[in-house]
């Protein structure tokens, strides 16, 4: 059963992501993929190489979701204590949702992300960059003092890993996160202020 719309990556990554809601990540195989679109898993790997490609693409895609929200904060116009706030807050809001909005396919996206520590790897270099251009901002203005604004971003992202890495999944739906989150939120700021 041919589809009349064309073949491309994107369409691809969006049936790979059904696929994988249904089945999970140890099930779903490119064959599952290739019967979705109705195609053959040839012409499936014609765009993606091979499975852990595909794999790798899915969950690039996945990621960039949190990063390319995330981005548009630290081109905004608020002041950077806000700014970083509000990046903060949005990347907690954004791991909560997709942890409990569909933990099926969370569940499935945690097993492709231990398997794509490259894809990672640069999800959290963009993230902690992006940080780093808040906190450049803060200091330029004279909201924060940080002598090493890289280093002064990779240490706020730690300290609020609790909040945004999938290991502490489990917690964000805890009675008490929010003022958890708030209580480190307002003592990570104090820390920047001169």
């Amino acid at each position: 059963m041919a589809t009349a719309a064309p073949l491309t990556p994107e369409r691809i990554l969006e049936a790979t992501e059904e696929v994988l809601r249904r089945h999970g990540a140890a099930k779903a195989t490119v064959v599952d993929v290739a019967r979705a679109l109705g195609v053959s898993h040839g012409t499936v790997y014609r765009h993606f190489r091979t499975k852990t490609e595909l794999r790798g693409a899915v969950t690039r895609r996945w990621l960039d979701r949190t990063s390319q929200t995330l981005s548009a904060v630290v081109t905004g116009a608020e002041p950077p204590e806000e700014k970083l706030r509000h990046w903060l807050v949005g990347l907690f809001e954004a791991k909560q949702h997709k942890a409990g909005d569909d933990p099926e396919l969370f569940a499935t996206y945690s097993v492709l992300v231990d398997e794509n520590s490259d894809v990672v790897d640069d999800h959290i270099a963009d993230l902690t960059g992006q940080l780093t251009a808040i906190v450049q901002q803060g200091v330029d203005s004279g909201d924060f003092t940080s002598e090493a604004p890289a280093v002064t971003a990779r240490a706020v992202f730690d300290a609020t890993s609790r909040f945004h890495d999938p290991a502490y999944a489990a917690h964000w739906s805890r009675p008490g996160i929010e003022d958890a989150f708030a209580a480190v939120l307002d003592l990570t700021l104090r820390g920047l202020r001169p």
